[in-house]
């Protein structure tokens, strides 16, 4: 598992980037593919969805010598995207600069910080000790802040969590928050297996590795979790998609009154979602927004 440094060293090796967009995933997946099989093959090549309804996919590849932007732009002709836009690499201290840019997050109780900033965690704070790494949640993302402020919320109303679940878990960071919350184990679940490597990892890093069980699997596809249901508090930062793609399972893995805490969806999505889970038994308790994410509290009827 490449830790904090070693990817941010790895970075700094690096001099020249080429980034374009382009309409549609298959169609960026075979883009890099094609990326990738250049003579001058680039050191990496990375495929994202913007999530903004778009439908965009952003392409980028990774250069250690300067590319042939002529080669580069009969790929995007052949594929269909916008001309690559070639940028060199600053030469400068990269680990120092990512670590100015990852500042601790507050949301709540809860504090996340990196390990270069253990000089700062508060007193009386609900501490989360979480390296930049390859998995998604290290508590700076919008949707990440969200889910652990409407965590401290349900947490303030009294509610309290006897089984849970963390269903694309990424960093495990909320399956870490309900931990600090309540006495019991926390089941974690992702389908990728860097991010429950990661999980495992963190859960080690803040003691709560007798309190964290990490899953790899998709969903709830998984006799551990389908044997631990019904689950009195599931936490989903996704996507859309697989949010609405989920509900029904949500449904039938959550207990009467349970809850789920929702995110990973555009402001824009929200409705869609919501009325996905109305159709499966849950009103909405709470929403809040962040910039343009927004983060869905609901629970079962």
């Amino acid at each position: 598992m490449p830790t904090y440094t070693s990817l941010t060293n790895e970075i700094m090796d690096l001099s020249n980037t080429s980034l374009t967009t382009l309409k549609g995933k298959d169609a960026a997946n075979d883009l890099g593919l094609a990326l990738e099989n250049l003579e001058n093959a680039p050191y990496g090549v990375g495929v994202f969805e913007i999530e903004d309804g778009s439908g965009l996919y952003e392409v980028g590849a990774y250069f250690i010598d300067a590319p042939n932007e002529i080669e580069l732009l009969i790929l995007s002709t052949v594929h269909g995207s916008k001309p690559f836009v070639v940028s060199k690499v600053p030469d400068k201290d990269w680990v120092a600069e990512v670590r100015r840019e990852l500042a601790p997050v507050e949301a709540g109780d809860f504090f996340v910080y990196g390990s270069h900033d253990a000089e700062k965690v508060p007193n009386n704070c609900k501490p989360l000790l979480i390296e930049a790494a390859m998995a998604f949640g290290t508590g700076h993302h919008g949707t990440t802040k969200g889910c652990l402020t409407a965590l401290d919320k349900l947490v303030k109303t009294g509610f309290i969590g006897k089984n849970i679940v963390d269903i694309g878990c990424g960093t495990a960071v909320l399956a870490m928050a309900a931990a600090l919350c309540w006495p019991g184990k926390v089941l974690a679940s992702d389908i990728d297996e860097i991010a429950t490597e990661t999980s495992k990892a963190n859960a080690i890093a803040n003691d709560l590795s007798d309190r964290i069980d990490v899953i790899t699997c998709a969903g709830f596809d998984h006799p551990e979790l389908r044997a631990a249901a019904p689950y009195d508090l599931i936490l989903a930062n996704i996507l859309k998609g697989p949010l609405v793609a989920l509900a029904p399972d949500m449904s039938k893995n959550s207990s009467e009154g349970g809850y789920v805490i929702l995110s990973g969806l555009l402001s824009t999505q929200a409705d869609a979602v919501i009325e996905a889970y109305r159709d499966v038994e849950f009103e909405l308790i709470d929403h809040i927004q962040i910039a343009e994410w927004s983060i869905l509290t609901l629970r079962k009827i």
